[in-house]
Formats: structure tokens, sequence, C-alpha cells
């Protein structure tokens, strides 16, 4: 259990140490007839701020990190995701908009309720 807890904080000191920001991304309960959608939303840890609308990419986490049942833990808030936010432009319907996504590198550590407020599981 203790080199669980030294590993788990080896992961976020070095996540800190990187420059990398933590969010909470989740579904956020907002439901609407056309996309884009702001039914998800991610907590950035740093600044407080609630992202919404925001959609999430996890291509660039670990093996590890995707092999944790990691859909119903974004769905519902309870990871802190180390990575940044990026605009990226989409095309629906043949208009442009640009879109916040939360490039993934890492999973943290677990979220605390206090940081899951936004969350509808919440």
């Amino acid at each position: 259990m203790i080199l669980l807890a030294v590993g788990v904080f080896a992961t976020t000191a070095q996540a800190l140490a990187d420059g990398r920001d933590g969010y909470v991304f989740c579904d956020n309960g907002l439901r609407c007839m056309a996309a884009p959608c702001p039914s998800n939303s991610a907590l950035d840890l740093t600044t407080g701020k609630i992202i919404k609308g925001v959609s999430i990419d996890i291509d660039g986490l670990p093996r590890e990190d995707r092999a944790l049942d990691l859909s119903d833990k974004l769905y519902d808030g309870k990871v802190v995701v180390a990575g940044s936010i990026e605009n990226r432009t989409q095309t629906l319907n043949g208009k442009q908009s640009i879109q916040p996504w939360l490039v993934a590198t890492g999973i943290e550590r677990a979220a605390r309720d206090s940081e899951r407020s936004h969350c509808s599981a919440h």
C-alpha cells in the first residue's frame, strides 16, 4: 500500500514538474439536439475554471491508464486527468467551428468529491 502511494505521488509530482495541468472531465448533464453539444465539461484544477463543451482525446494516454475502465470514470468525473486544453477546428454539416479538446497525457489520481461538483453524477 505504501509503495502504491509513493508511486501515485511520484506520478503526480512528475506531472506537475512537466508543467501539465490537472482536469476533472465529466458529463455535466446538459443535453442538446444538434452538435456541437455542451454535454461534457472539464474543471481546470489550476485556475478553478470550468470549460464547457469540451471533448477529450485519450490517444496519448499510456496503455496502463487506458486499461482502467476509463470511460465510466471519465463520464462520472472520478479521475484527475493530466493534459492540456487545445482548440481544434471541426467541420459539422459543412460549417466549421472551433471546439475545446482536453488532450490527456496521464491519469494523476482519483478526483475528490469537491472537484466533481460540476458533474451530473455528483
